[in-house]
């Protein structure tokens, strides 16, 4: 998992609250248990104006031209800003990994679904929580925003924003750490452990 210390890069506007997993990204892509590769259906039914389905070329979709992810000045950004309730639904971790494939490392909103939040941790996004006036002012910037998350700050041109962040979740994106690299960190103790116990109990 890649390590998140500091980022900083245009905003993405999407100002739509209680945005779904399925609008994130529609149950019809689920079925590739893969991390990869979910990035050009993101946002699947407000991105294009056909209906889509998994294999197909983007390049011959009608794209929606008003949709914000459509627009050149945003091909690059890797923040993403909201409002309420963000990736509420159900609770399928491709949501977290369509955002990550398409370029997202950060999300700022008022509010997010629970097992979301918890699934932005576990691959590598950073999930802000600011309150809905700070929202607002962000949706009025144009420049660039640096969020630097060992001083839990977002920085404008003109303000920076204090954020919180569980002490351990904070650990595990500064570290890069997903679940795994997080038990490798006892593998020695895992080792020893069954080393004694398999002693103890040989007809195993």
């Amino acid at each position: 998992m890649k390590k998140f210390t500091v980022l900083t890069s245009i905003i993405t506007p999407l100002d739509r609250a209680n945005i779904d997993t399925d609008a994130i990204i529609p149950k019809q892509f689920l079925k590739s248990i893969k991390r990869s590769g979910f990035g050009i259906n993101l946002f699947d039914e407000w991105r294009y104006l056909d209906y889509g389905e998994i294999g197909m070329d983007p390049s011959k979709r009608r794209l929606n031209k008003d949709f914000v992810l459509n627009k050149t000045k945003y091909k690059n950004s890797k923040i993403l800003l909201t409002r309420e309730n963000f990736g509420c639904g159900s609770s399928r971790e491709h949501a977290v990994w369509a955002l990550l494939d398409y370029g997202f490392e950060a999300v700022i909103a008022p509010s997010f679904a629970d097992i979301f939040h918890n699934n932005c941790f576990k691959n590598g996004i950073l999930p802000i929580t600011q309150n809905d006036d700070v929202v607002d002012e962000l949706f009025k910037i144009d420049n660039q925003i640096t969020i630097d998350l060992n001083s839990q700050t977002i920085k404008t041109d003109n303000n920076t924003y204090n954020f919180e962040i569980d002490k351990e979740n904070k650990k595990r994106l500064i570290n890069g750490l997903d679940d795994i690299n997080l038990t490798l960190q006892y593998k020695d103790k895992i080792k020893s452990f069954e080393k004694q116990y398999f002693q103890k109990y040989s007809w195993l």
